[in-house]
């Protein structure tokens, strides 16, 4: 009678584990499944890929414009910023290109080389777009990325998704697609030596 109910318990814990590792394998692959579709394109998409170093030429604070990331919400949603232009000297080939903060501030608006956040309003886009002017001014030669193609004549200071952040993306869902597949073999290893110790 212990015999039985020590074998039905085994039997629960395994069917139990063996779920858990499967479950385990299910959710790594949605997620590379979601990383796939959202972090690869824009890694893939982006021609800036070499870095070099830049030196500061100018930083100069122009005309306030509309804030680009509020098309299509409500008028008091919209509020002008200081457009920040920095010009740099592109050490790999000497020429003179405007730089941004991201691609992403490329295609929001070319025009600045900082575009606030959504999460921003007026003031404080000001006075952290004078911050970054004045760290402009006073460091003057950092590292950037360029196209080494020729097709983007810009730079950028740095990539939404560099390769050790897709990386990082990717480690997780592998660490739990592993886990999973350890904890399935290591459960039909169980049920094996079961099934061999019965006949015995």
């Amino acid at each position: 009678m212990l015999g039985k109910k020590l074998v039905t318990a085994q039997k629960r814990g395994e069917t139990r584990a063996l779920c858990l590792g499967l479950g385990m394998v299910a959710c790594s692959t949605m997620m590379y499944f979601f990383i796939g579709i959202t972090i690869v394109p824009f890694y893939t998409k982006s021609v800036w890929t070499t870095e070099t170093m830049c030196k500061v030429l100018k930083a100069n604070i122009m005309d306030k414009v509309l804030c680009p990331n509020s098309k299509g919400s409500e008028d008091e949603d919209i509020f002008p910023y200081p457009c920040l232009q920095v010009w740099v000297n592109l050490t790999a080939s000497g020429q003179e290109v405007m730089l941004y903060q991201t691609e992403d501030t490329l295609e929001r608006n070319p025009k600045c080389s900082y575009v606030p956040g959504k999460s921003e309003n007026s003031k404080e886009a000001k006075a952290r777009i004078e911050t970054i002017a004045s760290n402009f001014k006073k460091y003057q030669t950092f590292p950037c990325y360029y196209d080494p193609g020729g097709t983007q004549t810009n730079v950028i200071l740095s990539r939404l998704y560099p390769p050790k952040g897709l990386l990082f993306a990717f480690l997780w869902p592998t660490l739990m697609f592993t886990g999973g597949c350890l904890i399935i073999v290591l459960v039909k290893i169980s049920q094996y030596v079961s099934v061999l110790s019965a006949r015995q």
